[in-house]
C-alpha cells in the first residue's frame, strides 16, 4: 500500500511474497498459455521472468494505492525527479531544478530530448497536463500547488500556496502524455521499460525502452511477470526453470541449491502494524490501546514468524530514514502484562472483549502475525479472531470505508519524506484508515511541515512519532526483510528506501 505498501503491504510466507497483487490462475487452457509466454521469455538470452501471484488492477500512476503496483510502475513512469538508492533525489524528466529560499517556488528545466514510450518528445504541455492530473487525482502534496506555468519552452515554475521544504519528493509523480486516456490499461511513460502486453491471469510483458535517457540502462531486453496460482506454485516454477526471480519466505532458502540460486536480503521499507480502528468502541479508549501495546510482543513476532529477518519499527516511519526515525520508540512498550491488565481494568474491561482482526488472505505473513497476536491478547482476556478477506474486499471495507475493528498490514510511503509516513495520521487525511484524531498531533505535524530548518523540522517529526506512540494509535511491529531468490546468472538487485524493485539495474552475471 501505500497501503501504500501501499499499501503496503507485503508478504513473506510459505513461500512467497512475490510481487504484486492478483487472482489465482483459472483453468488448464490459461495455464498452458502462461507457460508458453514464460518459455518464450526464457528463450531470450537477455530476459528475466518474475513470478507474480497478484496482478495490478490498474496501471494509472495517479491512482496506484498498492505498494506492489507502484513497484511495477516505478519502471514504467518517471517524474520530474526520481529517487536514488541512497534516499536522495536526482533529475529525471527535468535536467535541473531550483528551489526558492522561501520554499514556495520550484523551477525546473526540462530535458530537450526525452521521449515517451510512443516515441513522442516530452513537451511543456505534457508536464503541465501531468501536474494538473495529479492535482485532480488528489495525489498527496499536490493540494498545495497554487499554479503551474511555463516560463519558456523548457522551463516550468510551480508556485505553492504555503512554504514546503519537503515538496520536491512529491515530484517523483509520473509525467504522462497530454490527453492520453488509456493509462489504466496501456500505460505510456518515460521509464526504462515499456509495457508490451498484459493478459490477465497470464502475464505482464515489458521491453527495454531503447530511447531511455540514462545511457547504458536498462540492461535486459525483456522482463516478464508470470502469473502463478500461489506461493507454492511460484517455488515450483523457480525450480523448474520457468521463473528466474521471486521474493521468498525464510523457510524456502533451505530448499534452494546455493550453486543455482542467490539470495538477496533487502528491507521492505514498510512498517507492519496491528492497525487499531480508533472509532471502534473498546478501542476508542486510549487505555485499551495502550494495554494492547503492552502485550503485543514484537520480538516474539519477529522471531516466530520471520526468524529474525526483520528490523524492529516502533513508529510508522521506516528505520531506513535514520534522520527522521525515532529509535527510542522501539522500547516504548516493553511487554508488561501486569500494567496491561491494570489499564484494561481502569478502562472498564477487566474481562476483556471480542476483537475481529481482518487480514487480506493473500498475505500469509500477516495471517501468521495475527495468530501470534491472538495468543498474546489472551493474556488480557481479549478474545481475538481472524477474518480473512480477499484483497479487493480489504481495500474497500478496511482501507476505504474503515469498517473494521483491527487489521494486520504493512504500510509504506509513496516517497522518501516524513509526510508520506506521518501525514496519514492527520485527523482529516483521506488515508487515515485507523481513524486517529488528535488536534495536538495535527498542530505538531503542521508546524513540522512549515519549519524551514531541517534539524528543527526533524525534531518536530520525532515529537509527532512520540505522540502516536503515547496515544497508541496502532501497534507498530517491524520492517520485514524482503528476501529475493534468483538464478545465479542474474545480479544487480538494488535496495532503495522505498518499496520498489528497480528492473533497470538487474543484468546477466559476467
Amino acid at each position: 500500500m501505500d497501503v501504500e505498501k501501499q499499501n503496503g503491504i507485503k508478504t513473506l510466507q510459505v513461500v512467497i511474497l512475490v510481487l504484486f497483487l492478483t487472482t489465482a490462475l483459472a483453468g488448464c487452457r490459461e495455464k498452458a498459455a502462461t507457460d508458453s509466454v514464460s518459455d518464450e521469455a526464457n528463450a531470450d538470452e537477455d530476459s528475466l521472468v518474475i513470478a507474480m501471484i497478484n496482478e495490478p488492477t490498474s496501471f494509472d500512476p495517479f491512482f496506484a494505492d498498492s505498494a506492489d503496483t507502484r513497484s511495477i510502475l516505478f519502471n514504467i513512469f518517471e517524474g520530474l525527479v526520481k529517487p536514488t538508492k541512497d534516499g536522495e533525489l536526482m533529475p529525471a524528466v527535468a535536467e535541473s531544478y531550483e528551489t526558492s529560499d522561501d520554499a514556495k517556488t520550484y523551477t525546473f528545466v526540462l530535458r530537450n530530448d526525452i521521449k515517451f514510450h510512443n516515441e513522442n518528445l516530452v513537451t511543456m504541455d505534457d508536464v503541465i497536463y501531468s501536474v494538473n492530473q495529479a492535482i485532480d487525482a488528489k495525489v498527496a502534496g499536490y493540494d498545495n500547488i497554487m499554479s503551474v506555468e511555463a516560463m519558456d519552452e523548457n522551463t516550468i515554475k510551480i508556485q505553492l500556496k504555503e512554504a514546503d521544504n519537503e515538496f520536491l519528493p512529491y515530484l517523483t509523480t509520473a509525467i504522462v502524455p497530454k490527453d492520453y486516456t488509456e493509462q489504466a490499461t496501456k500505460p505510456i511513460g518515460t521509464g526504462p521499460y515499456k509495457m508490451e502486453a498484459f493478459t490477465e491471469q497470464q502475464s505482464l510483458v515489458m521491453v527495454k525502452n531503447k530511447n531511455y535517457w540514462q545511457e547504458g540502462l536498462p540492461y535486459l531486453d525483456k522482463v516478464t511477470y508470470k502469473s502463478v496460482a500461489d506461493g507454492a506454485g511460484a517455488l515450483l516454477e523457480l525450480k523448474a526453470g520457468t521463473v528466474d526471480l521471486l521474493s521468498v519466505e525464510y523457510s524456502v532458502i533451505q530448499q534452494l541449491d546455493s550453486k543455482e540460486y542467490s539470495i538477496e536480503e533487502t528491507s521492505s521499507n514498510s512498517v507492519q502494524l496491528l492497525a487499531l480502528n480508533n472509532n471502534y468502541e473498546p478501542l476508542k479508549d486510549i487505555r485499551v490501546r495502550q494495554a494492547i501495546s503492552y502485550v503485543v510482543d514484537s520480538q516474539e513476532i519477529m522471531q516466530t514468524v520471520n526468524k529474525g529477518y526483520a528490523k524492529r519499527a516502533g513508529s510508522p516511519v521506516i528505520p531506513a530514514l535514520a534522520k527522521l526515525y525515532d529509535k527510542s520508540l522501539d522500547d516504548s512498550y516493553k511487554k508488561d502484562v501486569g500494567k496491561a491488565k491494570q489499564l484494561m481494568e481502569q478502562a472498564g474491561y477487566p474481562n476483556g472483549f471480542d476483537l475481529k482482526i481482518t487480514v487480506p488472505s493473500i498475505y500469509q505473513v500477516h495471517i501468521d502475525t495475527a495468530q501470534v497476536i491472538i495468543n498474546q491478547l489472551k493474556e488480557i482476556k481479549i478474545n481475538a479472531t481472524i477474518e480473512t478477506v480477499d484483497w479487493s474486499t480489504w481495500l474497500s471495507n478496511v482501507y476505504t470505508d474503515r469498517q473494521y475493528e483491527a487489521t494486520v498490514v504493512s504500510v509504506d510511503g509513496k516517497n522518501i519524506t516524513a509526510k508520506s509516513y506521518l501525514g496519514r495520521y492527520v485527523s482529516n487525511a483521506d488515508n487515515n484508515f485507523v481513524n486517529y484524531h488528535s488536534t495536538e498531533y495535527d498542530d505538531l505535524y503542521a508546524a513540522a511541515v512549515k519549519e524551514p530548518d531541517e534539524i528543527k523540522r526533524n525534531d518536530l517529526y520525532k515529537q509527532a512519532q512520540q505522540l502516536l506512540s503515547r496515544d497508541a494509535a496502532s501497534v507498530y511491529i517491524e520492517d520485514i526483510s524482503r528476501l529475493y531468490a534468483f538464478r545465479t546468472k542474474f545480479t544487480g538487485i538494488t535496495n532503495y528506501p522505498l518499496y520498489v524493485l528497480d528492473l533497470s539495474t538487474i543484468r546477466k552475471s559476467e
